[in-house]
């Protein structure tokens, strides 16, 4: 019986979520085009919240994203679980992602993130990664917020894997704080939860479908201490990141 419960609750989900999908396509092309930036920015952030409450997930902020400084921005950086944590992290602050460009040729899911501003990135391009770092640190300095996850894939969340110091040389170019970031998820007894997870072979269809079908799912995103480079090479500076992450991550509600 509660299998049953568990199934028509995932279809009754999946279909608001086809549904708002569609919403979220009909604003791009319907109402993008009449709204100034800000707007924009408070409808992308309103359609990722209601997209969690879709998906059957509670939400739960500790700590807030820092204000960027004039002509510096900021830089959040994350662990990376599922791709639930965009639509997580953008009902909490409008940022702008770094994101692999195969995301750009996704059917509906591509227009939605290129609305929100994603920048792409060909992983396996040298000459690409210069181009978005550069990006990176011109968007800062226009005072913008994005946001990264350095592990470079996702993990089950029950540990940290190796935070790569690449992309943060756009902070130290553009002189920008970065924002440590803790991602995780819980179940309704309080325990870290594995169904949110999105890893290995795992598919999208898969992934959502254990999310839907679930009950009492909780996503939890602490917000850290600024920082600045200083005099650390950007290696450092990804390893002290990944440092308060994991004190986050550790620290008892």
């Amino acid at each position: 019986m509660s299998r049953t419960l568990a199934r028509l609750r995932g279809i009754r989900r999946v279909l608001g979520l086809l549904l708002h999908l569609l919403a979220g396509l009909w604003t791009v092309y319907a109402v993008f085009p009449f709204l100034n930036p800000a707007r924009r920015q408070q409808r992308v952030q309103a359609w990722a919240a209601t997209l969690l409450r879709r998906c059957g997930l509670a939400m739960e902020r500790r700590g807030a994203p820092a204000a960027p400084e004039p002509g510096h921005g900021l830089l959040l950086v994350s662990n990376h679980i599922s791709w639930l944590d965009i639509p997580a992290l953008h009902a909490l602050v409008f940022c702008r992602f770094v994101s692999k460009s195969e995301v750009r040729r996704w059917p509906v899911v591509g227009r939605l993130a290129s609305a929100a501003h994603t920048l792409y990135l060909q992983r396996a391009s040298r000459r690409d990664a210069h181009r978005v770092l550069h990006d990176m640190a011109d968007r800062l300095r226009a005072g913008d917020v994005l946001a990264v996850f350095p592990e470079g894939t996702t993990s089950n969340g029950l540990q940290l894997l190796p935070f790569h110091g690449n992309l943060l040389q756009a902070a130290i170019s553009a002189d920008a704080c970065v924002q440590p970031v803790a991602i995780q998820f819980f179940d309704r007894a309080g325990e870290p939860s594995l169904i949110p997870c999105y890893v290995g072979s795992d598919t999208l269809i898969a992934s959502l479908w254990r999310i839907v079908c679930a009950q009492g799912l909780v996503v939890r995103v602490s917000f850290g201490i600024p920082q600045k480079a200083g005099d650390r090479t950007r290696q450092e500076w990804a390893d002290a990141v990944r440092a308060a992450v994991s004190v986050m991550r550790h620290t008892p509600a």
